[in-house]
């Protein structure tokens, strides 16, 4: 695909979605997933990858790795050296890729703008665990060493799927995988792209969920967020790969257009290191400033897929920003949180959460929050909590990470 560098720049151009992959405890791909959020399936198991028995809590929304990697341009010796992160992220860009027909990507700089939090965390675990049985061994450590860093694993989603362009990779703690999305759609609308492949991951790792847990952050119940009782959260696993065009990109070569990514906000609230802002001061800015970019208000958002994951803090805040950005409609919002049926996916979180909006908006359905014994105060918006089929033209994610980070996106339903 040619073009001149003043075509380049122009700008500002609709941002489409065209293939979509998804892996989570749900289920692998578009229509395991589809399936289940849309009936409110909870797929929390007992943690099998480390031993848990030091834990308070031994359950979390682990992946099946039933489904072999599919075919892809890397070695045998590359795929024999896969962490299991990296394996979650290949599997859904596999899928991606197939579903937007991207075979003419060669000779094209096309961006990877890339998500995570832990990322290939159980390969530094590796290094450490060896390090510390065995301080004299180093076979294997310059393998694990250069396959814990993110780049890394970039490099190989690049090499699997035969793209050549920058990449960009979010470390942004829970906000990371929205942030990435949002970073992809601004290069393509503001004219620096044509297209990008984006989205986030991560793995469940030992060290990761033990410092969770030290935290009394996870729940030794079941995670219900927006219910007034609720006692933390779970930790789940997967990934989700988007790949990104020009609208009139999309339409000259008669792809399948998913849906429309139509804005994106991102803002920090500066007010504690792991604690949101009681009143969602920063959230409140990322929500505002990703529909001025849609150009939509609070009352045309048919559904809302909130950060909620269930924590004390999170839900009261993030209730708190809803209610203040969505003033007079909030009564008609439909909100819920999916991290009950999966778990929080850290970095890979905003990116699931957003193929889970396109699956609503396409299916017209929302999917239900986890039931709720208590509702919290908080909730003076339409908690959705059993399946319900709803036209939807727009609908909106949270992302919200540690250190005061958060992230928006405003997806709309793509119709001729």
């Amino acid at each position: 695909m040619s073009y001149r560098r003043d075509q380049q720049l122009s700008g500002p151009h609709r941002v489409v979605v065209t293939g979509v992959g998804i892996v989570t405890a749900m289920g692998h791909g578009w229509s395991a997933n589809a399936d289940g959020f849309r009936v409110g399936r909870t797929a929390l198991r007992p943690i099998t990858v480390f031993d848990t028995t030091r834990q308070r809590v031994h359950t979390g929304g682990e992946v099946i790795m039933d489904v072999p990697l599919p075919s892809t341009k890397l070695t045998p010796r590359q795929v024999s050296r896969l962490d299991r992160a990296t394996t979650l992220m290949l599997n859904a860009a596999a899928e991606a890729m197939a579903q937007a027909a991207w075979s003419d990507t060669m000779g094209e700089s096309i961006p990877i703008s890339l998500g995570t939090s832990a990322g290939a965390m159980s390969l530094g675990e590796s290094y450490y665990q060896s390090k510390s049985l065995h301080p004299s061994h180093k076979r294997r450590l310059a393998t694990l060493v250069t396959g814990y860093l993110p780049h890394t694993q970039a490099q190989l989603l690049a090499e699997a799927v035969g793209i050549s362009g920058p990449i960009t990779i979010i470390t942004n703690a829970c906000a990371s995988g929205a942030n990435a999305i949002g970073h992809a759609f601004h290069l393509i609308r503001h004219g620096r792209a044509r297209r990008a492949f984006c989205g986030g991951y991560d793995a469940i790792a030992e060290m990761v969920f033990a410092g969770f847990d030290s935290l009394q952050a996870l729940s030794t119940t079941t995670p219900r967020p927006f219910d007034a009782t609720r006692d933390g959260l779970a930790l789940g696993e997967g990934a989700a790969m988007l790949t990104l065009e020009r609208l009139d990109d999309a339409l000259a070569r008669g792809a399948t257009i998913l849906g429309e990514v139509t804005g994106y906000g991102a803002s920090t609230d500066l007010h504690h290191l792991t604690q949101p802002h009681p009143a969602g001061d920063a959230a409140v800015r990322s929500m505002s400033i990703a529909c001025a970019e849609a150009g939509v208000g609070p009352g045309e958002i048919g559904y809302l897929n909130s950060h909620g994951t269930g924590t004390l803090l999170n839900d009261s805040a993030e209730g708190a920003a809803i209610q203040e950005w969505a003033g007079d409609a909030v009564s008609r919002l439909k909100v819920s949180s999916t991290k009950g049926a999966i778990g929080h996916l850290l970095g890979g979180a905003g990116a699931v959460e957003a193929v889970i909006c396109l699956m609503a908006l396409r299916g017209g359905w929302v999917p239900p929050n986890v039931p709720v014994a208590q509702l919290d105060p908080i909730c003076t918006f339409d908690l959705v909590r059993e399946p319900r089929d709803s036209a939807l033209d727009h609908a909106l994610t949270n992302s919200f990470g540690f250190g005061g980070a958060n992230a928006t996106l405003v997806l709309r339903r793509w119709s001729s």
